[in-house]
């Protein structure tokens, strides 16, 4: 009775989407919350050290040269200010030649975005404004065909890994090969192999060769960039991850000198946005994979407040054609595709009746490609039907071309890398 009518706590029952989206945010919140704990421990000690040591100094220098604090004070905000239009104590190169102003919009279109270099013209901010739009949505579509085409070589590789350790598995301890007509017996048996051709790599594995790859990239630009920069090998370490993750403090900034000792600086510039490029293309991409392993665990911990109380989200289990789902994403040979359209080609995996994805599978080259040809067209009807106020319908045949597998980044990451829950 509490059921039909309500929670038994009280409230009514809670699409699992929007569960999970709160559950998310209340991460995200308590996250913002221990992180802000730990920087204002760690950090506050030392502001407070640099502002008494710059009070004192300010007061000796004006005592000294027996200046107004007024005036210096003024003085110190016209070098600010000059400061943002690219003026420094130090000598470094021009900010807005061609090649400074090829480096600034490098930074403005993969959202990296410095802040040493910024337009201090009406015209420059105005241009600024329709140039990012066009170039950052530009860049972030080359990340996406990036991490499509990482994920299809990453699949080919672990897979002819494993077919080599299906051979030498199906081998006879006389060193010859079994035939065809054997290995068929024995995968029906339960062999082990006997289900090659469904194969797929686990999104872990996905994950763990990006981590390896991005840290490898980290680590021979950070060696780049602590000898060119003169910066400790850590400073270098910390620069490469604010760069490659697009966050862009600017306190730290590599390829500001003229000239460099020992370096051609043609060809440190040029390492420079190899490294910068590369090691952008791979953090996009772990980024976009842990979020998935995230999502994984936000399920988990949707079954497991399922526990106490099973009206407040959508029962799981009792369709006669629902199956659990796992973090895979489906081989195309286990699908029933029925019509040839938009509609099923974009069908999510998960939503098919007769296919399920198997645990540790990644998507076939086939339906990658379908998925990708019909992306916008989902996209457009999803923003028209949500335009209209059509409602979302919960059948699996209404539900194929929902918003629930994402778009964008979190879309191929759901597409390739499945999705967690059962009843999204």
């Amino acid at each position: 009775m509490a059921c039909r009518s309500g929670c038994c706590c009280g409230s009514s029952p809670i699409n699992e989407d929007n569960a999970r989206f709160l559950l998310l945010a209340l991460f995200i919140i308590i996250y913002l919350f221990c992180g802000a704990a730990v920087f204002s421990a760690l950090e506050q000690p030392k502001e407070r050290e640099a502002k008494e040591r710059w009070a004192q100094r300010f007061e000796h220098f004006s005592l000294k040269y027996n200046l107004s604090k007024e005036d210096l004070k003024k003085f110190l905000r016209n070098y600010e200010e000059a400061n943002v239009a690219g003026i420094r104590v130090d000598t470094i190169r021009p900010r807005w030649d061609f090649t400074g102003a090829f480096y600034f919009v490098g930074t403005v279109v993969s959202t990296i975005g410095f802040g040493m270099t910024t337009p201090a013209t009406v015209g420059g901010k105005v241009f600024l404004m329709f140039y990012g739009l066009l170039g950052c949505a530009a860049t972030i579509l080359f990340f996406n065909l990036f991490l499509e085409r990482v994920i299809t070589v990453i699949a080919v590789v672990l897979k002819s890994c494993h077919e080599r350790r299906h051979i030498k598995a199906v081998l006879p301890q006389n060193g010859r090969q079994v035939s065809e007509e054997s290995r068929a017996v024995g995968g029906s048996r339960g062999g082990k192999g006997g289900d090659l051709a469904g194969w797929k790599p686990s999104v872990y594995c996905v994950m763990l060769i990006l981590g390896v790859a991005a840290i490898l990239v980290s680590c021979c630009a950070s060696l780049m960039f602590s000898a060119a920069e003169d910066w400790s090998y850590l400073d270098s370490l910390y620069y490469c991850f604010v760069a490659f993750s697009t966050i862009g403090f600017g306190d730290m900034v590599s390829s500001q000198r003229v000239a460099y000792e020992g370096h051609a600086t043609v060809a440190y510039r040029l390492g420079n946005f190899f490294f910068i490029l590369t090691g952008v293309c791979c953090i996009y991409s772990l980024f976009n994979v842990i979020s998935i392993v995230i999502k994984q665990v936000l399920n988990w911990l949707l079954r497991r407040l399922e526990a106490p109380c099973r009206c407040c989200f959508p029962k799981r289990g009792h369709h006669p054609h629902r199956h659990p789902r796992r973090n895979v994403v489906a081989p195309g040979h286990i699908r029933t595709r029925r019509d040839p359209s938009i509609e099923t080609d974009a069908m999510n995996e998960s939503e098919t009746d007769t296919g399920r994805r198997m645990s540790g599978e990644m998507i076939s080259m086939k339906d990658f490609l379908a998925a990708n040809k019909v992306n916008l067209a989902i996209m457009q009807k999803q923003l028209s039907e949500m335009a209209i106020g059509h409602p979302r319908q919960s059948s699996s045949s209404s539900r194929q071309n929902g918003f629930s597998g994402g778009v964008g980044a979190l879309g191929i990451m759901n597409n390739r890398l499945a999705e967690t829950s059962v009843d999204r």
